[in-house]
């Protein structure tokens, strides 16, 4: 049982999402910022905040590359909404909310139905498409939302973000789609196979192999919804072997197909 509905604003660094699936999602990561409410049904998901269940009337958070996974309490699943914010629009609501440092959720679920009432105000805005009041609501919607979700904290990296692994990481990021062996990826950390293995996991909380398949499919994700490149075509762009490949890796981690993503 699954089915899945998108709205994209106006603004393109914004979408949400209605979702009502039994799916388990495997462990992954997102490139955005994730705020959702459940609305029927529960969930039980892993991160890198703890294990936490959820259920109607949560309000649920997600930060940029916190791997977590997420399964349905009971036979009939769970129906949830999404809302998910590029790290660049987070960084605007800086300058109005009057903070500084780096953003993140603190909690990855808030009972609050006063926070749920904010967030179905700004879905409902989402979901109307390019409208001049629908697009005001949602910036006040969103402001008054973020507020008390938003732990502000220092700009220092933190102690487990290694320089060596952060080299390891930024050379996946610079090209996802190749294919280096542990033995490449010690030899820019200046450490052994095991060592790089162990660091990198513990930065990221996903083995390189994990890690690089995730940076594929998020960049899959970017181009179905920015391009008009064949599914084909962004499926050879990002690394896999086909189209069909790309369709089976997209499913499990997200829920739905590639086309019925981008429709």
């Amino acid at each position: 049982m699954q089915d899945f509905q998108a709205f994209r604003p106006t603004n393109p660094r914004l979408r949400a999402v209605c979702a009502h699936s039994s799916h388990k999602f495997p462990r992954h990561t997102h490139d955005e910022f994730g705020i959702g409410l459940i609305v029927k049904g529960a969930q039980v998901s892993a991160s890198g905040r703890g294990q936490v269940m959820a259920e109607p009337g949560n309000i649920i958070t997600v930060n940029p590359g916190e791997v977590h996974d997420g399964a349905p309490i009971g036979e009939h699943g769970r129906q949830w909404l999404m809302i998910y914010m590029e790290p660049e629009y987070l960084k605007e609501m800086q300058a109005d909310l009057q903070e500084t440092g780096q953003v993140e959720f603190e909690k990855p679920v808030f009972d609050n139905p006063g926070l749920a009432v904010r967030f179905q105000r700004a879905f409902q805005a989402m979901s109307v498409g390019s409208d001049p009041v629908a697009e005001m609501i949602l910036e006040e919607s969103l402001l008054c939302l973020l507020a008390p979700l938003i732990a502000w904290r220092s700009n220092q990296p933190r102690p487990k973000d290694h320089p060596s692994m952060q080299r390891v990481r930024q050379m996946i990021f610079d090209d996802p789609t190749a294919n280096p062996s542990l033995h490449d990826l010690a030899k820019v950390a200046d450490a052994s196979r095991f060592q790089t293995l162990r660091a990198f996991q513990a930065m990221t909380g996903l083995t390189p192999h994990a890690f690089i398949l995730q940076q594929r499919a998020n960049q899959a994700r970017r181009l179905i919804l920015s391009s008009r490149n064949s599914l084909a075509d962004i499926a050879a762009a990002c690394g896999y072997a086909d189209q069909s490949h790309m369709t089976r890796e997209f499913k499990r981690r997200y829920g739905l197909t590639p086309a019925a993503f981008r429709a």
